[in-house]
Protein backbone atom coordinates (compact mmCIF):
# COMPACT_ATOMS: atom_id res chain seq x y z
CA UNK A 1 0.00 0.00 0.00
CA UNK A 2 1.34 3.62 -0.73
CA UNK A 3 1.98 5.80 1.99
CA UNK A 4 -0.94 8.30 2.75
CA UNK A 5 -0.65 12.16 2.18
CA UNK A 6 -1.93 14.31 4.39
CA UNK A 7 -3.78 16.83 2.42
CA UNK A 8 -3.62 20.74 3.07
CA UNK A 9 -7.38 20.60 4.53
CA UNK A 10 -9.17 17.38 4.71
CA UNK A 11 -12.36 19.43 4.00
CA UNK A 12 -11.06 21.32 0.75
CA UNK A 13 -13.71 21.04 -1.71
CA UNK A 14 -13.49 22.60 -5.26
CA UNK A 15 -16.64 23.47 -6.18
CA UNK A 16 -18.15 25.95 -8.21
CA UNK A 17 -19.89 28.84 -5.76
CA UNK A 18 -22.56 28.65 -7.63
CA UNK A 19 -22.98 25.15 -7.06
CA UNK A 20 -26.73 24.28 -5.27
CA UNK A 21 -26.32 21.97 -1.94
CA UNK A 22 -29.21 22.18 0.17
CA UNK A 23 -32.59 22.51 -0.56
CA UNK A 24 -33.10 26.36 0.19
CA UNK A 25 -29.19 27.23 0.21
CA UNK A 26 -28.73 28.45 -2.99
CA UNK A 27 -25.09 28.95 -2.80
CA UNK A 28 -21.64 27.69 -1.16
CA UNK A 29 -19.41 29.89 -0.29
CA UNK A 30 -15.63 28.79 0.28
CA UNK A 31 -13.34 30.13 3.30
CA UNK A 32 -10.84 29.66 4.84
CA UNK A 33 -10.84 27.74 8.51
CA UNK A 34 -10.02 29.64 11.56
CA UNK A 35 -11.44 29.01 15.49
CA UNK A 36 -10.61 32.69 16.28
CA UNK A 37 -13.23 33.63 13.49
CA UNK A 38 -16.07 31.58 14.69
CA UNK A 39 -19.23 33.98 15.42
CA UNK A 40 -18.36 36.48 13.04
CA UNK A 41 -18.12 36.82 9.58
CA UNK A 42 -15.17 36.75 7.30
CA UNK A 43 -14.17 37.29 4.41
CA UNK A 44 -13.04 35.26 1.36
CA UNK A 45 -9.44 34.69 1.35
CA UNK A 46 -9.34 35.74 4.76
CA UNK A 47 -8.86 33.92 8.22
CA UNK A 48 -11.97 32.81 9.80
CA UNK A 49 -15.41 30.80 9.25
CA UNK A 50 -19.05 32.31 9.11
CA UNK A 51 -21.13 30.97 11.84
CA UNK A 52 -23.81 33.63 12.20
CA UNK A 53 -26.76 32.34 14.22
CA UNK A 54 -29.21 30.95 12.35
CA UNK A 55 -32.01 32.68 11.34
CA UNK A 56 -35.87 31.53 11.19
CA UNK A 57 -35.69 30.58 7.38
CA UNK A 58 -31.97 28.91 8.16
CA UNK A 59 -33.43 26.97 10.58
CA UNK A 60 -36.25 26.00 8.88
CA UNK A 61 -33.78 24.95 5.73
CA UNK A 62 -31.70 23.00 8.28
CA UNK A 63 -34.87 21.19 10.04
CA UNK A 64 -36.07 20.58 6.15
CA UNK A 65 -33.41 19.28 5.12
CA UNK A 66 -32.91 16.80 8.23
CA UNK A 67 -36.30 16.35 8.76
CA UNK A 68 -37.56 13.02 8.26
CA UNK A 69 -37.34 10.80 5.61
CA UNK A 70 -41.25 10.26 6.05
CA UNK A 71 -41.38 13.11 3.20
CA UNK A 72 -40.63 12.95 -0.40
CA UNK A 73 -38.42 15.48 -1.45
CA UNK A 74 -39.56 17.63 -4.85
CA UNK A 75 -38.51 17.29 -8.12
CA UNK A 76 -37.36 20.79 -8.20
CA UNK A 77 -35.32 20.71 -5.08
CA UNK A 78 -32.15 20.75 -6.22
CA UNK A 79 -30.06 19.13 -3.32
CA UNK A 80 -26.82 18.04 -4.28
CA UNK A 81 -25.65 16.38 -0.81
CA UNK A 82 -28.05 13.72 -0.40
CA UNK A 83 -31.63 12.69 -1.45
CA UNK A 84 -34.07 10.63 0.79
CA UNK A 85 -34.11 6.65 -0.16
CA UNK A 86 -37.01 4.95 -1.13
CA UNK A 87 -37.18 2.81 2.13
CA UNK A 88 -38.22 5.47 4.97
CA UNK A 89 -35.22 6.24 7.06
CA UNK A 90 -32.84 5.63 4.53
CA UNK A 91 -30.58 8.29 2.06
CA UNK A 92 -28.62 8.39 -0.96
CA UNK A 93 -25.58 9.94 -0.27
CA UNK A 94 -24.70 12.32 -3.84
CA UNK A 95 -21.05 13.41 -4.57
CA UNK A 96 -20.77 16.45 -2.91
CA UNK A 97 -21.94 14.76 0.26
CA UNK A 98 -20.05 11.93 -0.22
CA UNK A 99 -16.72 14.24 -0.78
CA UNK A 100 -17.38 15.41 2.41
CA UNK A 101 -17.16 11.90 4.12
CA UNK A 102 -13.91 10.96 1.72
CA UNK A 103 -11.91 14.12 3.17
CA UNK A 104 -13.26 12.92 6.80
CA UNK A 105 -11.90 8.97 6.18
CA UNK A 106 -8.58 10.95 4.54
CA UNK A 107 -7.63 12.84 7.56
CA UNK A 108 -8.26 10.44 10.40
CA UNK A 109 -7.17 7.42 8.32
CA UNK A 110 -3.33 9.22 8.32
CA UNK A 111 -4.51 9.77 12.23
CA UNK A 112 -5.28 6.37 12.97
CA UNK A 113 -2.06 4.80 11.09
CA UNK A 114 -0.26 7.12 13.84
CA UNK A 115 -1.71 5.55 16.70
CA UNK A 116 -0.43 2.16 14.81
CA UNK A 117 -3.88 0.88 14.27
CA UNK A 118 -4.44 -1.05 10.79
CA UNK A 119 -7.53 -1.25 8.39
CA UNK A 120 -9.73 -4.16 8.79
CA UNK A 121 -13.02 -5.23 7.30
CA UNK A 122 -15.67 -7.70 9.22
CA UNK A 123 -18.85 -9.27 7.89
CA UNK A 124 -21.93 -7.44 7.41
CA UNK A 125 -23.96 -10.18 8.71
CA UNK A 126 -23.59 -11.17 12.41
CA UNK A 127 -25.27 -14.80 14.02
CA UNK A 128 -28.13 -14.06 16.66
CA UNK A 129 -26.43 -16.02 18.77
CA UNK A 130 -23.54 -13.75 19.30
CA UNK A 131 -25.64 -10.80 20.02
CA UNK A 132 -26.74 -12.99 22.92
CA UNK A 133 -23.96 -13.89 24.40
CA UNK A 134 -23.61 -9.90 26.36
CA UNK A 135 -26.21 -9.37 28.17
CA UNK A 136 -26.17 -5.42 28.41
CA UNK A 137 -25.50 -5.55 24.85
CA UNK A 138 -28.75 -7.51 23.39
CA UNK A 139 -30.61 -5.36 25.90
CA UNK A 140 -29.59 -2.15 24.58
CA UNK A 141 -29.49 -3.61 20.90
CA UNK A 142 -33.08 -5.51 20.45
CA UNK A 143 -35.31 -2.88 19.56
CA UNK A 144 -32.69 -1.36 16.56
CA UNK A 145 -32.25 -5.33 14.99
CA UNK A 146 -32.88 -5.80 11.64
CA UNK A 147 -32.85 -9.36 10.88
CA UNK A 148 -32.59 -11.68 8.11
CA UNK A 149 -34.60 -14.82 8.52
CA UNK A 150 -34.79 -16.29 4.88
CA UNK A 151 -31.88 -16.30 2.83
CA UNK A 152 -32.22 -17.95 -0.86
CA UNK A 153 -35.47 -18.67 -0.87
CA UNK A 154 -35.11 -21.07 2.41
CA UNK A 155 -35.91 -20.56 6.11
CA UNK A 156 -32.43 -20.14 7.95
CA UNK A 157 -31.18 -22.16 10.64
CA UNK A 158 -30.27 -19.59 12.45
CA UNK A 159 -31.42 -15.42 12.45
CA UNK A 160 -28.88 -13.49 11.11
CA UNK A 161 -28.06 -9.52 12.44
CA UNK A 162 -27.55 -7.27 9.98
CA UNK A 163 -24.44 -5.14 11.40
CA UNK A 164 -25.36 -2.52 14.09
CA UNK A 165 -21.80 -2.69 15.68
CA UNK A 166 -19.36 -5.08 15.40
CA UNK A 167 -17.90 -5.62 19.00
CA UNK A 168 -19.42 -9.44 18.65
CA UNK A 169 -18.32 -10.58 15.30
CA UNK A 170 -14.39 -8.42 16.35
CA UNK A 171 -14.44 -10.62 19.62
CA UNK A 172 -15.43 -13.83 17.99
CA UNK A 173 -12.22 -12.89 15.75
CA UNK A 174 -10.28 -12.29 18.36
CA UNK A 175 -10.19 -15.51 19.96
CA UNK A 176 -8.99 -17.29 17.47
CA UNK A 177 -6.48 -14.23 17.06
CA UNK A 178 -4.97 -13.76 20.33
CA UNK A 179 -2.89 -16.53 22.42
CA UNK A 180 0.05 -14.87 23.87
CA UNK A 181 1.05 -11.26 25.47
CA UNK A 182 2.83 -11.47 22.06
CA UNK A 183 -0.35 -10.78 20.22
CA UNK A 184 -1.18 -8.01 22.33
CA UNK A 185 -2.11 -5.18 21.67
CA UNK A 186 -3.89 -6.03 18.52
CA UNK A 187 -5.21 -2.78 17.58
CA UNK A 188 -7.94 -2.49 14.15
CA UNK A 189 -10.01 -0.32 12.58
CA UNK A 190 -12.75 -0.64 10.19
CA UNK A 191 -14.54 1.56 7.55
CA UNK A 192 -18.19 -0.19 7.11
CA UNK A 193 -21.99 0.59 7.24
CA UNK A 194 -23.96 -0.58 9.94
CA UNK A 195 -27.85 -0.61 10.19
CA UNK A 196 -29.78 0.40 13.02
CA UNK A 197 -33.70 0.70 13.10
CA UNK A 198 -34.16 4.26 14.22
CA UNK A 199 -37.99 5.26 14.74
CA UNK A 200 -37.16 8.52 14.28
CA UNK A 201 -35.03 9.57 11.02
CA UNK A 202 -32.84 12.67 9.87
CA UNK A 203 -30.15 12.64 6.83
CA UNK A 204 -26.86 12.04 8.28
CA UNK A 205 -28.08 13.03 11.75
CA UNK A 206 -30.19 10.00 12.15
CA UNK A 207 -30.70 6.99 9.41
CA UNK A 208 -31.24 2.99 9.23
CA UNK A 209 -28.07 3.08 7.38
CA UNK A 210 -25.02 4.98 7.81
CA UNK A 211 -21.73 4.79 7.23
CA UNK A 212 -18.98 4.70 10.15
CA UNK A 213 -15.38 3.40 11.48
CA UNK A 214 -15.27 1.77 14.35
CA UNK A 215 -11.85 0.43 16.18
CA UNK A 216 -10.94 -1.58 19.33
CA UNK A 217 -6.51 7.66 22.97
CA UNK A 218 -9.18 8.33 20.59
CA UNK A 219 -11.19 10.97 21.56
CA UNK A 220 -8.37 13.66 21.59
CA UNK A 221 -8.04 13.46 17.94
CA UNK A 222 -11.76 13.62 17.57
CA UNK A 223 -11.38 16.74 19.20
CA UNK A 224 -8.81 17.99 17.55
CA UNK A 225 -10.25 17.37 14.35
CA UNK A 226 -13.72 18.67 15.03
CA UNK A 227 -11.53 21.94 16.07
CA UNK A 228 -8.68 22.48 14.11
CA UNK A 229 -10.17 20.87 10.19
CA UNK A 230 -13.98 21.06 11.15
CA UNK A 231 -13.84 24.21 12.68
CA UNK A 232 -16.92 23.12 15.06
CA UNK A 233 -16.69 24.09 19.01
CA UNK A 234 -17.34 20.36 20.70
CA UNK A 235 -17.53 19.47 24.15
CA UNK A 236 -16.08 16.43 25.24
CA UNK A 237 -16.57 14.26 28.83
CA UNK A 238 -18.23 11.61 29.57
CA UNK A 239 -21.51 9.99 29.38
CA UNK A 240 -24.12 9.57 31.84
CA UNK A 241 -24.85 5.97 32.78
CA UNK A 242 -28.00 6.27 31.23
CA UNK A 243 -26.88 7.01 27.95
CA UNK A 244 -23.35 5.20 27.93
CA UNK A 245 -22.73 2.35 25.04
CA UNK A 246 -24.56 -0.81 25.84
CA UNK A 247 -21.96 -3.27 27.21
CA UNK A 248 -19.04 -1.00 28.12
CA UNK A 249 -18.52 0.51 31.45
CA UNK A 250 -17.88 3.84 30.53
CA UNK A 251 -18.23 5.98 27.08
CA UNK A 252 -16.92 9.46 25.92
CA UNK A 253 -18.25 11.78 23.83
CA UNK A 254 -17.35 14.69 21.74
CA UNK A 255 -20.69 16.73 22.28
CA UNK A 256 -20.88 19.34 19.26
CA UNK A 257 -22.50 22.38 19.47
CA UNK A 258 -24.96 23.32 16.55
CA UNK A 259 -26.40 26.75 15.17
CA UNK A 260 -29.45 26.08 17.21
CA UNK A 261 -28.13 25.55 20.48
CA UNK A 262 -28.37 22.23 20.44
CA UNK A 263 -25.97 19.73 20.94
CA UNK A 264 -25.24 16.46 18.25
CA UNK A 265 -23.03 13.70 19.50
CA UNK A 266 -20.04 13.70 16.88
CA UNK A 267 -17.88 11.19 18.14
CA UNK A 268 -17.59 8.67 20.94
CA UNK A 269 -15.04 5.99 22.85
CA UNK A 270 -16.00 3.43 24.87
CA UNK A 271 -13.93 1.55 28.10
CA UNK A 272 -15.72 -1.82 27.23
CA UNK A 273 -13.62 -3.81 30.28
CA UNK A 274 -13.50 -7.03 30.00
CA UNK A 275 -17.98 -7.12 29.22
CA UNK A 276 -16.90 -8.83 25.61
CA UNK A 277 -13.92 -10.66 26.07
CA UNK A 278 -15.46 -12.67 29.09
CA UNK A 279 -18.79 -13.42 26.97
CA UNK A 280 -16.65 -14.83 24.02
CA UNK A 281 -13.90 -16.48 25.98
CA UNK A 282 -11.27 -13.53 24.47
CA UNK A 283 -7.80 -14.81 26.51
CA UNK A 284 -4.16 -14.28 26.36
CA UNK A 285 -1.79 -16.14 28.34
CA UNK A 286 0.02 -13.62 30.24
CA UNK A 287 4.03 -13.30 31.09
CA UNK A 288 4.04 -15.84 33.91
CA UNK A 289 1.85 -18.39 32.10
CA UNK A 290 -1.47 -17.29 33.18
CA UNK A 291 -4.46 -17.04 31.10
CA UNK A 292 -5.97 -13.60 31.20
CA UNK A 293 -8.99 -11.87 29.57
CA UNK A 294 -8.15 -9.02 27.26
CA UNK A 295 -9.28 -5.33 28.28
CA UNK A 296 -10.72 -3.41 25.37
CA UNK A 297 -12.02 -0.26 23.75
CA UNK A 298 -14.28 0.66 20.98
CA UNK A 299 -14.51 4.38 19.09
CA UNK A 300 -16.34 5.16 16.25
CA UNK A 301 -17.04 8.29 14.01
CA UNK A 302 -19.84 8.35 11.15
CA UNK A 303 -21.67 10.20 8.49
CA UNK A 304 -23.30 11.91 11.36
CA UNK A 305 -20.31 14.42 11.14
CA UNK A 306 -20.93 15.27 7.97
CA UNK A 307 -24.82 16.43 9.35
CA UNK A 308 -22.78 18.46 11.91
CA UNK A 309 -20.81 20.16 9.40
CA UNK A 310 -23.60 21.20 7.05
CA UNK A 311 -25.97 22.65 10.62
CA UNK A 312 -22.16 24.01 11.82
CA UNK A 313 -21.67 25.92 8.48
CA UNK A 314 -24.88 26.54 6.91
CA UNK A 315 -26.99 29.48 7.15
CA UNK A 316 -30.21 31.24 5.22
CA UNK A 317 -27.36 31.84 2.83
CA UNK A 318 -25.90 28.36 2.09
CA UNK A 319 -23.30 26.03 2.91
CA UNK A 320 -19.88 26.98 3.64
CA UNK A 321 -17.38 24.32 3.24
CA UNK A 322 -13.50 24.97 4.62
CA UNK A 323 -10.73 25.59 1.91
CA UNK A 324 -7.28 24.89 2.86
Amino acid sequence: MGALRLPSSPLSLLLSPSTPLLRSSPTLRLLRPSLSGVGGDAAPGRGGVSARSLTKDAAAAAAAAAEGADRKPSSSSGAELADYGPVRGTMVIRPYGYAIWEAIQDFLNVKFKETGHSNMYFPQFIPYSFIEKEASHVEGFSPELALVTIGGGKELEEKLVVRPTSETIVNHMFTQWIHSYRDLPLMVNQWANVTRWEMRTKPFVRTLEFLWQEALQMIDIYTNFAYEQAAIPVIPGRKSRVETFAGANRTYTIEAMMGDRKALQAGTSHNLGQNFSRAFGTQFTDENGQRQYVWQTSWAISTRFVGGIIMAHGDDAGLMLLQG
